[in-house]
């Protein structure tokens, strides 16, 4: 719906987080997503400031990228997250953080951690193969009072 339409997401007045994976993101910016995988900060970067929204580009090591210029690169996680559903455990982590007065860019970094930690945590319990977002839903608890 908004493949190659920054402008809507500039005329929006909340903080605005978008969480594509690189195909999505690919889409989002009419290109191929052999060009976004070719230098994700760079793109994540761009996005953000065009965008004026958080972009957070998932993949290994994903990326967080503030409208203002912070970056941040996330370095939990595992190829076991690649599943149906976990993209929506993550927006619901940010979401959540959102919701408890994290500013968006804090949010998404934070969130993005959290996911990816109760991502690893759960692939310990079960293996990467066959992990589904509802193992890593579960151990979002354990992940969190991990951090403290």
């Amino acid at each position: 719906a908004l493949a190659g339409d920054g402008e809507t997401l500039r005329k929006v007045q909340a903080p605005v987080v978008v969480t594509p994976h690189p195909g999505e993101m690919a889409r989002l910016m009419g290109t191929k997503i052999r060009e976004i995988q070719l230098d994700r900060l760079v793109v994540a970067a761009n996005a953000a400031a065009a965008w004026n929204a958080v972009v957070l580009l998932k993949g290994a090591r994903t990326v967080v990228a503030a409208p203002k210029g912070a970056i941040y690169i996330n370095p939990t996680g595992n190829p076991g997250m690649a599943t149906a559903g976990s993209g929506d455990v993550l927006t619901g982590a940010v979401a959540a953080l959102m919701a408890q007065g994290l500013e968006a860019s804090q949010a998404a970094a934070a969130g993005a951690y959290i996911h990816g930690l109760a991502g690893d945590l759960a692939a310990r319990r079960k293996g990467m193969i066959g992990l589904v977002a509802g193992d890593i839903a579960a151990a979002l608890p354990e992940a969190t009072m991990e951090i403290g």
